[in-house]
Order: C-alpha cells, then structure tokens, then sequence
C-alpha cells in the first residue's frame, strides 16, 4: 500500500482489497451452513454481526455531522475516512435482506397465532406486523442514503475547490439531519433490537444502542488510523494530536454508554415493573450473570482507567490494543442484549457468531477499501485542513 502525496489518494492498495473479500466470502459461505445445521442459531449469529456492522456506520454518520455542526478543526483530517464510512452505509441494507427472510425465527410477535391468543401483543399488532417491519426498514435506510449521499458528494466535490458556500451547505444540511439520524435510529434500535423482547420495552433503549456505536466507531477509527500509519499513509496527516482527540473522546463515549446502561437497569429495578424487569431478570440467570459483570469491567472500568492519564491517549502500541478490545467488549454488548432471547438458561457461544462477524466484516471492509481509493483519502482542500493537520491538544 502506498501513498500519493501530491493527489492523497491510495496506490497499490487491491492486496487488501482483495484479502477483504476473500475473507469475507469464505465467512459467509461457512455462515451459511449454520442455517443447515441450527437455523435459530444462524440467524442469531447473523442479526448481532450485522448489529456490529451497522452500528459502527450509524456511529460514523453522527461524527460526520457533529463536526460540520460545529465546525471542529482537528477533526477534518480523519473526516473522509467517516465519510466513507458513512457512504458504504445504505449499501448495508441489503444485507438486511436475510434478517427478513428469518423474521419468523427471530420476532416472536411475527407469528399471528401466538398474538392472537396474547393479550399483549395483540395491541401492537398494528405496528408489530411484518409488512410495515419491512416499510419501516427501507424508510431508515432510504433516509441515511440521502444524507449521506449528500454529505459525501458535497466533500468530494470540495476537492476540487472548496467554498464558504459548500461549508455553509454542509452544516445546513447536518442541522436538520441530525435530528432526523437521531429519530430513526432509535426507532431502528426498537424494531430490530428491542421487539426481540414484544413485552418489554425501555424509553432510553435508542441511546444505549447509540452511545454503543459511537464507541464502536471510535475504536475502529483508532485502529484503522493506525494501522495507516504503520503502512506510512498519513503519518504527517494524522498525528499524535489526532488520536488522543479521539482516545479522549473514546473516553468520554465510555462514561456515557455507562451512564445509559446505568440508568435503564436502575429505573427499570426501582418501578419493579413485571413488563420491565424481565429483561434482567433472564440476564441474571446462569452464566448470563457473568457476562453482566463482564461488561461493567470490559466495557467500562477497564477502559475508563485504561485512557484515564494523557500518555495512555498518545501511546500508540497501547492504543491499538485498547481500540481491539473496545471493539471486542462492543460486540459482546450486543451478544448480551440480542442471544438471551435464543439462550435463556446461559451462554452458549457457537462458531458461526464469530464467522458471520467475519463474513460481514470482510464484505463491509471490501466495500470500504473500494470506496476509500476511489478519492482522496483525506479532505485537504478544505479550508481548515492545514490548521487540523498542525492541531496541537493542550498539555493538561
């Protein structure tokens, strides 16, 4: 892998390209002999690896907008690589497509006669139906499509100029989108997450789903920015000052994903509402009980003290690593909230959770790589791309 540093694009980068796609492939071809051996299992494995996915490019999407809101300068050098981020997102809708053909197997209220005869259930029929869970889906990712596509193709054609009009365009247009991003991700989270469980239900489940992406994106951004790094693409683009903003921001985003996940258990546990506690109740029971307590020290503790100090934020060796297990802790976050409903008694890990987080993950990095080299890989005609790449973070 090389890098142009007349046009900042990528040369020489179809190896990993390639490697992605391979991987990717041969994951899902060995995926799908999961839904010969165990179909419940299969798409299980399948929906919390597409969870990972998604997640990480609705985390993008947030940042994208965050940064042409307020206009952050140290932000614009590491901002194409969100961008394109962002721009691969709808295409993960058609990896949708097998979650839908598995409904049956994994939405209990998708089985009329069991609704008929539930009282419960039978009152959210209306919303709770399987042609309007497909509606609904296609309306979040047509509404992504066109965010996106406008603030990529805004970005892009800044390369060739910018102006204080596309700058001014941009943040109209994040304005609005960002609440749009904001509503219907929460209610993506309460259809393809949440209705897993039709009786129970959390008014902050939208952003413990939220604050779990942008976690996730931020370890992958540490990682993906270093492993450029190591690679000599970028090192005088994104610098020590880029990654302890985000080693600091990974940090924050930690405090608030426990700030959320702290909240929804303590309401939840002082109403001692039979609907409500359901949902810890089965978590606390066999082996699931150790996964809780794996969370509140992986998830949190761990990383909290972990990039507490200001040499933690610039140690790059110990970055990667931190990055690996942040993304490592966000997939079991999502095994937790999603498998119980298939395990109920305890964990039962199984190859093809691991080999659907592969296959998806190598077709979404294949996907990645050929936008990536497409443009430049950084948005340097941008006004303030001199003064991000000279960002210093205050000594504190």
């Amino acid at each position: 892998m090389k890098f142009d540093a007349t046009t900042f694009k990528l040369t020489e980068f179809k190896s990993v390209q390639k490697r992605s796609l391979i991987i990717g492939i041969l994951g899902l071809l060995v995926t799908a002999v999961g839904y010969f051996i165990n179909t419940d299992q299969f798409f299980f494995s399948y929906l919390i690896a597409y969870l990972f996915w998604v997640s990480i490019a609705l985390g993008a999407l947030f940042f994208v907008l965050l940064f042409h809101l307020t206009g952050t300068i140290w932000g614009v050098a590491i901002r194409r690589i969100l961008e394109t981020l962002i721009k691969i997102l709808p295409i993960l809708a058609v990896f949708f497509i097998p979650i839908l053909f598995g409904v049956h197997h994994l939405y209990h209220w998708s089985h009329v006669a069991d609704v008929a005869t539930d009282p419960i259930l039978s009152k959210k029929v209306g919303y709770l139906n399987i042609p309007f869970f497909a509606i609904r889906t296609a309306f979040y990712f047509g509404i992504w499509y066109l965010i996106a596509q406008k603030l990529y193709k805004t970005s892009i054609v800044m390369d060739s100029g910018a102006t204080i009009d596309q700058i001014q365009k941009l943040r109209k247009i994040s304005a609005p989108s960002m609440i749009i991003f904001a509503l219907t991700t929460t209610f993506a989270s309460f259809d393809w997450i949440m209705s897993l469980y039709p009786h129970w239900y959390s008014t902050i489940f939208g952003l413990y789903f939220f604050s779990g992406g942008l976690v996730g994106v931020l370890g992958f951004m540490i990682y993906f920015g270093l492993y450029l790094n190591k690679r000599g693409v970028m090192n005088e683009i994104i610098t020590v000052e880029h990654y302890h903003n985000l080693a600091t921001f990974t940090f924050g985003f930690i405090i608030f994903w426990g700030y959320m996940a702290f909240s929804q258990y303590l309401l939840i546990w002082y109403a001692n509402i039979p609907e409500e506690t359901i949902f810890y109740l089965q978590r606390s029971q066999g082996t699931w009980s150790i996964l809780n307590k794996t969370l509140v020290i992986g998830h949190f503790a761990i990383p909290f003290v972990g990039l507490l100090t200001r040499n933690s934020k610039r140690n790059f060796t110990y970055l990667k690593y931190m990055a690996l297990f942040i993304l490592a802790m966000h997939w079991i976050d999502l095994y937790w909230v999603v498998m119980p409903t298939l395990h109920k008694t305890g964990i039962k890990f199984s190859i093809f959770d691991l080999t659907s987080l592969i296959g998806i993950g190598g077709i979404f990095m294949w996907l990645f790589w050929t936008q990536f080299g497409k443009h430049a890989i950084t948005p340097y005609r941008d006004p303030k791309f001199m003064k991000s790449v000279k960002h210093e973070v205050p000594y504190s």
